[in-house]
């Protein structure tokens, strides 16, 4: 593992963190109706802080090997998808676009795990927290979009 790539991964994903920092819930999303399965909301930051250190980790340990090429390509399209999720749902309320985004956002994910899995199993290993996140992220924003018809945008 080449600790010196770790800084930079770890880097990109504080940037894509940064996104909830900036583009917060609020009273709009306290204020829509959401399915029973909602985490609640101090799991959201404990999640995602565990999510992007894994992938740093998991990146830094896949990035030296040979044959590497198509995983970080999927790592650095997963942390854009990543990035723009957050402003999408939380900042233009556009539940319907972030759902797409999502949906793109987890098969980008699958697919980086079977990447990274096929060039470091522990690096694969790392990911599916992830993955299990992204299936239940899924499945809420979809609900949230269903549920509330008349909230997108306002």
């Amino acid at each position: 593992m080449t600790a010196s790539l770790f800084p930079i991964f770890l880097l990109a994903s504080v940037a894509a963190a940064a996104t909830g920092v900036i583009f917060r819930p609020g009273a709009w999303y306290a204020g829509l109706r959401k399915p029973s399965f909602t985490p609640p909301n101090w799991a959201f930051p404990v999640a995602w802080t565990t999510i992007y250190l894994l992938s740093a980790i998991a990146a830094t340990r896949v990035a030296p090997l040979p044959g590497a090429g198509m995983a970080l390509a999927l790592w650095s399209a997963q942390i854009a998808l990543n990035t723009l999720w957050t402003p999408v749902f939380f900042g233009a309320r556009q539940m319907a676009l972030a759902m797409v985004v999502m949906a793109t956002l987890l098969v980008t994910v699958a697919a980086m795990v079977l990447s990274f899995w096929s060039l470091d199993w522990r690096a694969g290993l790392l990911l599916l927290p992830y993955l299990a996140w992204l299936g239940v992220a899924t499945a809420l924003n979809w609900r949230v979009w269903r549920d509330n018809p008349d909230a997108v945008g306002r």
